[in-house]
């Protein structure tokens, strides 16, 4: 599926402190490709252990640079590399209120809660219940209580704590849910990948006052968006 080699599963046989090192190297490599410069950011992917938002069998993989599956339809975690790819030209900061759609294993969710601080905030999204339980589980477990979790149609948002700060869709969609963009701020930014006629660009917009500009940042290759917004599988895969 979408061109991605996962490894097999196995029993895990890592320790703690092989994978802390896995951290710290990932996040050097991070900083020597380029895709790492926040430092809040940094501090976050340093101390939040990926490893234990990762189902058992693929735990040793943690680090490598593929999606690894997770409970759900056509659900997996990123490779470690997307969440600094997003989160960097997003400019996620502390003191943001950031509204997360696509939960995953609740990796990057635990990461965007480290990078805002407690002055911040953050809703993180899902469609699909059996993602969303494991998400929660993991994140209940690592003692992440005060994130706000909704199992729902991430594409109209979350009305109820908006206007949020940054936006970040994780699945590809043809085009950004309207609901979203009128939940982000003024001066505000989402970023999602958006399928085009060559593939899944990598975009960000940011809203104004006059309307709302978009930049490209890179192409990637993600799942499709679920729900009322949501395309079918094999459109841009």
């Amino acid at each position: 599926m979408y061109g991605w080699r996962i490894p097999p599963p196995k029993e895990p046989s890592k320790s703690k402190e092989a994978l802390a090192r896995e951290r710290q190297e990932k996040v050097a490599w991070l900083i020597e490709e380029g895709l790492l410069k926040s430092e809040r950011i940094r501090q976050a992917l340093l101390k939040v252990p990926r490893e234990d938002f990762i189902p058992e069998p693929y735990r040793d993989y943690a680090y490598l640079e593929v999606p690894l599956p997770l409970p759900g339809i056509s659900a997996t975690i990123s490779c470690p590399h997307s969440y600094p790819l997003f989160y960097e030209p997003l400019g996620l900061d502390q003191g943001h209120r950031f509204l997360e759609v696509g939960l995953g294993s609740g990796y990057g969710t635990a990461v965007a809660r480290e990078v805002v601080g407690d002055e911040g905030l953050v809703v993180a999204m899902e469609i699909d219940r059996l993602t969303f339980e494991y998400a929660k589980a993991n994140l209940v477990k690592a003692g992440y209580k005060d994130v706000v979790l909704v199992q729902a149609d991430g594409g109209f948002g979350y009305p109820e704590l908006q206007p949020y700060d940054r936006i970040a869709v994780t699945a590809a969609c043809t085009e950004i849910p309207t609901p979203l963009l009128e939940q982000l701020a003024i001066g505000g930014r989402l970023i999602a990948p958006v399928i085009t006629a060559d593939g899944q660009d990598l975009t960000v917009f940011e809203k104004s006052a006059t309307g709302v500009c978009q930049e490209f940042v890179c192409q990637v290759l993600y799942v499709n968006l679920h729900g009322k917004y949501g395309v079918p599988e094999e459109q841009g895969s």
